[in-house]
């Protein structure tokens, strides 16, 4: 009963169709031990990429598809979402990718982009640390230039990705005076001083590694600087928007699960003699849901036209992800009250749907953070001005 949704067109959907079934080929079969694992397997990222879903918009000298389309993403983020919480495509393909594709040399790309098409070379980005979140220009970690080289000291931590991949982008100061002089640093698998430190434990999202990384005098080539060593703080403003995009289509997407799972779930389950899903509340609170989704999926889809118009402003990517993060954690929570005991229990799928979700508030930037964006783009700021 899902509202009609025209962002898309039939080409979209014939790949909507392709994508669930490769879901149903090869995240299926393994997801419980995904699970187990605390990690996907990389044989999945090689499938991903065989299937075309990796960095469609490479060229394809690459191995790419040519084809920036972000509406091709945001179908793979809707359906991914639903079947694994591990299997993080929108960051190697949304947030990481990107860069390399905008700021990244003829040489880097020559190097670097047939992998991360083939799914060879699995990308992360590591931005966050110990005592640094959403403030990027709080960042400790540096570099310095040591004429042919860069040096490369400090620690991150909550890396998606951090175990698993292959390349991992890292954002450093490269001025001790200037807190937003950064640079985005390549560094691969191996570099001598590059170390992984422990696969942290999570509320949810179990089946996605995140770990703690460290560097100790890395030696950074030139040639794996991204840009210039100065403007990666611009850089990174620059996908914030389509970032949090990128998160609004994810976040609806397991919320439209948990509706799916509950609408089984109180048809099959009785009470009393009857279906649950006949009870008044029972009625009330899934016209609600649907509701409240299909608001959240017209708002989402409209952002995604301005995006690909190139209007997507960072106040409006706010709200996408502070609205879209908060019908996600509503929808969740009324969808496992509606399980009753069996929505407590981890064998249940609105359990770790739920548990999932919590994290949509905090990562790429907190709920508090989002309004205070919204709220700065309507004039206002801390010394209480307006327009």
């Amino acid at each position: 009963m899902m509202i009609p949704r025209d962002l898309y067109e039939e080409e979209h959907e014939i790949f909507r169709n392709s994508v669930v079934k490769w879901c149903e080929e090869h995240i299926v079969p393994h997801a419980e031990q995904w699970l187990a694992d605390g990690q996907v397997s990389k044989e999945v990222w090689k499938a991903a990429g065989e299937a075309g879903f990796l960095a469609m918009y490479a060229d394809e000298s690459y191995g790419g598809l040519g084809v920036d389309d972000f509406r091709y993403d945001q179908i793979l983020m809707e359906e991914i979402t639903k079947y694994s919480s591990g299997l993080f495509l929108p960051l190697h393909n949304r947030i990481v990718g990107p860069y390399f594709q905008k700021f990244g040399t003829k040489e880097q790309k020559d190097r670097l982009m047939p992998g991360i098409v083939s799914g060879d070379k699995i990308l992360a980005i590591a931005i966050t640390e110990p005592g640094t979140g959403s403030d990027m220009a709080g960042i400790r970690t540096r570099a310095e230039d040591k004429g042919d080289h860069w040096v490369l000291n400090g620690s991150k931590t909550y890396i998606s990705n951090g175990l698993i991949s292959d390349v991992v982008l890292v954002a450093a100061r490269t001025h001790p005076d200037n807190p937003h002089a950064m640079g985005l640093f390549i560094v691969e698998a191996g570099m001598e001083g590059f170390q992984r430190g422990r696969k942290l434990k999570k509320l949810g999202l179990h089946a996605q590694d995140t770990a703690e990384l460290f560097f100790e005098d890395v030696k950074i080539p030139k040639a794996n600087v991204l840009g210039d060593p100065y403007k990666g703080f611009k850089y990174m403003m620059s996908g914030l928007a389509e970032e949090r995009l990128a998160g609004a289509a994810a976040f609806m997407g397991r919320a439209e699960r948990a509706f799916e799972v509950t609408m089984d779930y109180i048809t099959e389950r009785k009470a009393f003699g009857k279906p649950i899903g006949t009870f008044q509340n029972s009625r009330f609170k899934m016209a609600e849901m649907r509701t409240e989704l299909d608001m959240g999926w017209v708002f989402t889809d409209h952002c995604t036209k301005l995006h690909l118009q190139g209007k997507l402003s960072a106040e409006v990517a706010a709200e996408a992800k502070l609205k879209t993060s908060e019908i996600e954690a509503r929808v969740v929570d009324d969808c496992l009250q509606l399980h009753g005991g069996a929505g407590f229990m981890d064998e249940y799928e609105i359990s770790r749907l739920y548990a999932d979700a919590r994290i949509s508030r905090i990562y790429a930037g907190t709920s508090e953070i989002m309004k205070e964006i919204i709220g700065r783009g309507l004039g206002l700021d801390d010394r209480g001005a307006g327009r």
